[in-house]
């Protein structure tokens, strides 16, 4: 199976507020009505397959108004299912079906169908999904908006808001948030009627976010196209395992596109998902993006943004720029901590700091400032300038970062696949710490990038070696060590048995 796991801008201008709103909304309505529609949707298909039956086999019966549009919409856009009920060889469905195969009473069967219809328009009634889901046969205005927000299960749920955030938030950042809005809700409109055309007289109630969210992806290529995906390939083997692998979203969206159209042109609705809504809502996305960058509405948005966060500095930044410029460090450097301890996330305040120390020549105060920027851009996971400070603690003459600092440094060299960086780091932390639990996670993550990245089985042992000898107390992990001992020997048996055939 291959999912998204992100992309290469997973950070925006702004807070992403429509975004999460949306997300925010849809589980909200999932957790209010799930429960109701999961209970109301068999005893729903139910009834609507026996009145089908009947007024299929028994032509004769007089179809209440309840149930009428329900037969005749199901007998235009399904003429050959209707004909195949009609059957009376065709294969007996339940006990309901069986008994009324053998009822012949014109006055039985009519009242058959009469407290189908009573009961029918009762259920239907209450039904969330009859009242709020789409149904092409018979759609009402409020569905277009209302079906965007129910969903079917928690994979459902969870698929849809996972798209919608990869896709959704830098469109928002791009776009504005209005533009944004109104485009998500026409979007999700859009797609539901495009399933409407090539669904025409169904009675199969539509719900779920996927037609707005497939919109995203197609106005996604359209505004970024080069932007690289990194996809997931999921195997379920012996265990799970995931192979990560990146590639531009102009060669992984128009497959995804494709595929659904095969799908919809295979299946129809009898695979259970609306792949035509799919298909109309990304042509539709895509049609939008373009409209947007002709009209020239999103070079307004764009700037109207760029005005609202474009840097104002803060008084005391100001004020201690105004002081070094006239010398007084000592001075600057007081102003600058003081707001930086009621603002400890203030980056620019932080870097304003560290130049005071560096041209006062304090070097432990400027380490200090830098592992504290260090942090705070592993914690944002900026991980180039996480780097960038940490190279300038070491040009300045640091040796050691703080073992929290390091090993959070060292994940997120391990993360972005920097495997020769992280595995030097996890030695050097496991060697300055020796009697700290992180040096054991560094050694045991030093064996695991040796055996399963870099092909070293010999040195990922003597790693998981290290770590069973280690000082630190570490009865809870002895037996996941043992087991990484044994792996990587097995390991090692194998590239040895590769190089004697060789």
């Amino acid at each position: 199976m291959l999912i998204p796991l992100r992309h290469e801008n997973m950070s925006a201008r702004r807070w992403p507020v429509v975004t999460l709103t949306l997300i925010v909304l849809n589980v909200l309505v999932f957790l209010c009505t799930y429960w109701s529609i999961e209970q109301d949707a068999p005893e729903l298909g139910e009834l609507k397959a026996h009145i089908l039956m009947l007024a299929a086999m028994h032509p004769e019966v007089n179809l209440p108004p309840q149930v009428k549009p329900l037969v005749d919409n199901f007998r235009k856009s399904h003429p050959d299912t209707w004909t195949e009920i009609q059957q009376p060889n065709r294969s007996v469905a339940d006990a309901w079906d069986a008994k009324m195969r053998q009822t012949t009473e014109t006055e039985e069967l009519q009242d058959e169908i009469n407290s189908l219809a009573t009961r029918y328009a009762q259920l239907k009634a209450s039904s969330i999904a009859e009242q709020y889901a789409f149904v092409p046969a018979h759609p009402s205005l409020l569905t277009y908006l209302t079906a965007n927000f129910l969903h079917g299960g928690w994979l459902h749920l969870i698929g849809n808001m996972w798209f919608l955030w990869l896709a959704g938030f830098v469109l928002e950042d791009a776009w504005g948030r209005s533009i944004y809005a109104v485009f998500y809700l026409i979007a999700g409109a859009a797609a539901l009627q495009f399933h409407a055309w090539l669904n025409p007289g169904s009675t199969v109630p539509t719900l779920g976010a996927s037609g707005a969210v497939a919109a995203l992806m197609g106005a996604f290529l359209v505004r970024f196209p080069k932007m690289k995906i990194e996809m997931g390939w999921v195997l379920w083997l012996i265990r799970i395992r995931i192979y990560r692998f990146k590639a531009p979203a102009y060669t992984l969206l128009p497959l995804w596109l494709l595929m659904e159209v095969f799908y919809g042109s295979l299946f129809g609705q009898s695979s259970g998902v609306a792949h035509w809504a799919h298909v109309g809502g990304f042509i539709f996305g895509a049609i939008a993006a373009v409209a947007l960058g002709y009209s020239g509405l999103e070079h307004k948005a764009n700037k109207a943004i760029e005005e609202e966060i474009s840097w104002k500095a803060d008084p005391a930044i100001e004020q201690a720029n105004e002081l070094m410029e006239k010398g007084q460090l000592d001075e600057a450097a007081t102003v600058l901590q003081n707001h930086v301890s009621g603002q400890p996330g203030s980056v620019d305040a932080r870097n304003l700091l560290r130049q005071t120390y560096w041209r006062k020549n304090d070097v432990d105060a400027y380490q200090k400032a830098t592992v504290e920027l260090c942090d705070i851009h592993l914690k944002a996971r900026e991980w180039e300038q996480a780097w960038q400070d940490y190279d300038e603690f070491l040009n300045s003459g640091g040796e050691v970062l703080p073992v929290v600092t390091w090993l959070a440094l060292c994940r997120a060299a391990e993360e972005q696949h920097w495997y020769e960086r992280a595995l030097a780091e996890y030695q050097k932390l496991a060697a300055a710490y020796p009697k700290e639990r992180q040096s054991l996670t560094a050694l045991i993550a030093a064996g695991r990038i040796c055996v399963k990245q870099l092909n070293r089985a010999e040195d990922g042992l003597k790693f998981y070696e290290a770590a069973a000898k280690s000082p630190v107390p570490h009865l809870d992990w002895e037996q996941s060590i043992n087991a990484c001992i044994r792996e990587a020997k097995a390991a090692l048996s194998g590239q040895k048995s590769l190089s004697a055939g060789a």
